[in-house]
């Protein structure tokens, strides 16, 4: 039996990496900031990732096969605006700091240990190209990109250096019903759903002509282990290289609910309080090594969370 540890085990990638490794016969253990969950008998005591003699001791101790690093701290576009040093200082001890714990861990005590990064499409900036590779550019124009994309030399850095088996997953937008409620995909099936029910009558956006490259998340999570699973250690987009606008989102909410968006929805610029750019990415790399292409398109994508929140909601209620 295959054992792995699941670092960020609270997110939506998280839970859904969990229960996928389960399915697969794997033995896991999930890392929360303040939990450790395990498929197994056996407990564990808290694990703080800032600590390395305490990330030392769990990787000494299991030996996993697989170790997948999905923490992440990110500060939203819509949020008032953070100050920065707080905001490096945070997301460089998650996004970095406790990468390089794992790292070493893994080099000092089990070598043969296969790690994966999630890092993230902000490591590209603002691209000049329309799709986006692992050839493009690194340019972050944000302390989260900036963090992502040194996690992701990190790995590259221990994948050249010794040989450790470091993969990474530039990851773009992935969504699904385990989204928190303050991402725009819950923000706009919430408000829909919620307007269906006559709970609200205006749901204010912001740019409603943005581009996204938007994917079901456990067609992600799936990509994490195939990629895991390849012969050697590399770099992979994972998206759908699909471009789809904001709007794009909202017209098929409101349609499959028999809504006219157009008088419901709202544009309040006011929102946005960071550029948005056009990222869409190329996979064919991912593809090609490990055969992964999205089973779930994007109107399904939007269709299947509807649903969650409508049975949530209890909208049809005898």
């Amino acid at each position: 039996m295959k054992q792995a540890i699941v670092i960020g085990v609270d997110g939506q990638d998280g839970t859904l990496l969990y229960d996928l490794l389960l399915k697969k016969e794997y033995s896991v253990v999930g890392i929360a900031r303040n939990r450790v969950q395990s498929s197994s008998a056996t407990s564990f005591d808290q694990i703080d990732i800032l600590r390395f003699d305490q990330v030392c001791h769990l990787i000494k101790k299991l030996q996993p096969s697989e170790v997948y690093y999905l923490a992440a701290f990110h500060h939203s576009s819509e949020n008032l605006p953070a100050d920065n040093i707080e905001l490096l200082g945070n997301s460089y001890q998650v996004n970095v700091a406790g990468l390089a714990n794992v790292l070493e861990a893994i080099r000092t005590f089990s070598s043969k240990t296969r790690l994966f990064y999630a890092a993230s499409s902000h490591i590209f900036g603002e691209p000049e190209e329309k799709m986006q590779n692992e050839n493009t550019p690194i340019r972050p124009n944000s302390i989260y990109g900036i963090t992502k994309a040194a996690g992701l030399a990190l790995c590259q850095f221990y994948r050249s250096e010794f040989g450790i088996y470091a993969a990474v997953g530039i990851l773009y937008n992935h969504e699904s019903e385990l989204r928190a409620e303050s991402f725009l995909s819950q923000k706009i099936i919430k408000g829909a759903v919620s307007i269906k029910r006559g709970k609200q009558k205006k749901l204010v956006l912001g740019d409603l002509h943005a581009i996204v490259d938007w994917g079901y998340a456990s067609d992600y999570v799936r990509a994490m282990q195939l990629i895991l699973n390849a012969k050697f250690a590399d770099d992979y987009v994972i998206a759908t290289g699909e471009p789809h606008t904001v709007l794009d989102f909202v017209q098929t909410a409101f349609g499959h609910l028999g809504l006219d968006w157009s008088l419901n929805v709202e544009e309040g610029q006011h929102i946005v309080r960071k550029p948005s750019f056009c990222r869409v990415g190329d996979s064919s790399k991912l593809k090609k090594k490990t055969g992964w292409k999205p089973s779930v398109s994007f109107e399904r994508m939007v269709e299947l969370l509807l649903t969650h929140e409508e049975v949530e909601c209890n909208v049809y209620q005898d």
